[in-house]
């Protein structure tokens, strides 16, 4: 009871209403603030950004159609070797002599190229249809070079044409000289099999090596040329390394992927 009348009278009475309400401390402000200047500023974000990602994968440095693996259209033994690896023929030329059963054949170029490679020695039983060598199709020592990637399947959709691509060279440390410059030419539409990449690069193993863990998309990549480096290409370094580069070295190819929208991965 004497609760209830201390209740009644203060109702009756109230104490301090001509002193003002204080809502927040001068702190408080100031987080609000914060807080919602980096809401505003996430919501911009989240429409008008956008992300940018990238995918790795090896690489050869080539010339821009390839190579061909040259077979031999007869059967019988090596009796000379006509060629020199790393030597430029016209098409046509005589790389192997054969002799056969009928008499001596020649082993020649199907298109012009340099000889990578010879699989055949003077003394040497080969069948129809061997591989002898690899040639590469390239008719002028000044023609480009170029990069092809092999990237995983599931990312080629994401790779938009003339994105740019940073390629780690095996054979220059990036350390020093840093990553060759380079932007997408081309995306291929289907997946490469073993043999395809085999037929192009002229190399059953890098075939093999290559769909280990799947079939991959080759990607084109036009390298960034550039007259005041020893390569002629361009490098993340300012002078690139003190050589020039050959066909068929190995790298590591970055590609950035198209742009993502946050908002996409967002919201739910």
């Amino acid at each position: 009871m004497q609760f209830r009348q201390q209740a009644l009278a203060k109702l009756q009475s109230p104490e301090e209403l001509d002193l003002p309400v204080r809502f927040a401390r001068p702190q408080g402000w100031l987080v609000l603030s914060v807080t919602v200047v980096v809401m505003a500023a996430a919501s911009v974000w989240a429409v008008t950004g956008s992300v940018a990602s990238t995918v790795s994968a090896p690489a050869v440095l080539t010339h821009g159609e390839g190579s061909y693996i040259l077979q031999s259209p007869a059967a019988g033994q090596v009796t000379a070797v006509l060629a020199k690896e790393g030597e430029r023929l016209p098409a046509g030329s005589p790389v192997l002599k054969v002799r056969t059963a009928q008499g001596d054949a020649l082993v020649r170029t199907v298109a012009a190229g340099r000889i990578t490679a010879l699989a055949a020695t003077i003394g040497q039983i080969i069948s129809t249809g061997a591989n002898v060598a690899a040639v590469e199709k390239v008719a002028d020592a000044d023609d480009p070079l170029y990069a092809t990637v092999y990237v995983p399947a599931e990312n080629a959709a994401s790779i938009p044409s003339g994105a740019a691509v940073d390629l780690t060279v095996q054979t220059v440390p990036s350390q020093e000289y840093g990553v060759l410059r380079g932007h997408v030419k081309s995306v291929d539409r289907a997946a490469q099999s073993a043999q395809a990449i085999a037929a192009f690069l002229g190399d059953s193993q890098l075939g093999e090596q290559f769909t280990a863990d799947g079939r991959p998309v080759a990607v084109l990549v036009r390298l960034d040329r550039s007259s005041a480096t020893k390569s002629g290409y361009r490098w993340s370094s300012a002078d690139g390394p003190p050589f020039a580069l050959t066909s068929m070295t190995m790298a590591t190819g970055s590609i950035r992927l198209a742009d993502q929208r946050p908002v996409d991965w967002l919201l739910p």
